[in-house]
């Protein structure tokens, strides 16, 4: 369905559209809009070399470990990027904690994880160390983030408010991983997976502390901003490059519940009127239909290079029911490492598959790299907008 005024046709109508399985004036393009859509600083300050001829010393950071820019507003309105993010912040005197030493640079964060980056060529920063390793038993004395704080939301309501007065989008950021994610990133990978399948009541029981966390901070942040915003961002990366961490059995016992508890809290919060854009790397065809199930509105990336997530399939199988965000562009392959031509093959190849209908918002599979030539960048855009 197309509106006819066109000239109040701004780019919430079109992410509107979109999601309303309705194909709009344009596809819709998000990059950073979220932590997941984003682009690494060093491809961003090349980007910006090539296109305004700067480059700046300090350039802000949406997400620290992932080293994301901060898109500059006149980068969003020379690509038409249709959405805006809006992100929390740690609360001041709460970690991180930071130190240096002769090999990398470090910092705690609010939970307790140690992340780390090479000082020599580093590009990002990788966990280290998981506090709950060695204590599972001492939950309650565990010291959990506080999601209410009213700090966290300093400056966000205005934030919020002057996006959606440009006309744009708004996707609100959440407070941290997902709950099955964070699960691995506090206890550690192997002793987190050896708990779902040996001691499941205690893995359960550190998912409910973090959904905790999740509803509180939920339940304060949307009080503040709920009427503004269109979009509230979830995850937890399930997949892996050719199968899943856990067997869909397990996530329908273990996890499913804990997602659905939380999604029909944000929808009951907000009276229904935000979406809940999920993210989830890997092969998780097979777990589309209990996403939804869950609540999932939106799903992201499509990460086409992964087995069964091939765009066409999911499109057929599961495109009238859920909205997919992303797999506009390889970025293992094609967005680092092929010519632009490749670039813009791919880039229309996906959008063939993906944007009848409706229910399609453009992006890149994942964020772009650090190793992502600016040429390429470039080829992506002007691919999409042939078919803008």
């Amino acid at each position: 369905m197309i509106k006819e005024n066109k000239a109040q046709y701004a780019s919430v109508d079109r992410i509107v559209d979109a999601l309303n399985h309705r194909e709009p004036q344009g596809i819709p393009f998000d990059l950073g809009g979220t932590k997941v859509t984003g682009i690494h600083v060093h491809a961003y300050r090349r980007l910006m070399e090539k296109l305004l001829g700067e480059s700046p010393d300090q350039i802000p950071l949406v997400h620290f470990t992932q080293q994301l820019a901060k898109v500059d507003g006149r980068l969003l309105d020379a690509f038409k990027v249709d959405t805006a993010g809006v992100f929390t912040s740690t609360p001041p005197g709460k970690p991180p904690e930071k130190k240096e030493n002769a090999d990398y640079l470090e910092y705690w964060d609010e939970w307790g994880i140690g992340w780390r980056m090479p000082q020599r060529h580093g590009l990002y920063y990788d966990m280290f160390y998981h506090p709950l390793a060695d204590r599972l038993d001492d939950l309650a004395q565990y010291p959990w983030p506080d999601g209410t704080d009213p700090l966290r939301f300093q400056g966000v309501k205005e934030e919020v408010i002057a996006a959606s007065e440009r006309g744009k989008a708004v996707i609100l950021g959440g407070i941290c991983a997902g709950i099955f994610e964070m699960g691995l990133w506090l206890r550690g990978f192997e002793n987190f997976l050896t708990d779902l399948a040996l001691n499941p009541s205690a893995a359960c029981g550190l998912m409910d502390r973090i959904l905790e966390v999740k509803l509180s901070y939920w339940d304060a942040v949307l009080e503040i901003v709920g009427d503004h915003v269109l979009v509230v961002q979830e995850a937890d990366d399930i997949g892996t490059q050719t199968s899943s961490l856990i067997s869909l059995e397990m996530y329908r016992k273990l996890v499913k519940p804990r997602h659905k508890r939380l999604f029909q809290f944000i929808k009951k919060k907000t009276a229904g009127k935000v979406k809940i854009f999920f993210h989830s790397c890997g092969s998780i065809a097979k777990f589309i239909p209990d996403f939804m199930d869950a609540g999932v509105d939106i799903l992201n990336p499509i990460q086409v290079s992964t087995e069964d997530m091939e765009t066409s399939r999911l499109k057929k199988a599961f495109g009238d029911s859920i909205v997919f965000w992303g797999g506009g562009v390889d970025t293992q392959r094609i967005l680092p490492h092929g010519n632009p031509e490749e670039v813009k093959d791919e880039v229309r190849r996906r959008i063939d598959d993906l944007a009848p209908g409706g229910g399609f918002v453009f992006a890149a599979v994942h964020n772009i790299q650090a190793d992502v030539p600016p040429e390429n960048v470039i080829a992506m855009v002007e691919a999409l907008d042939e078919y803008r």
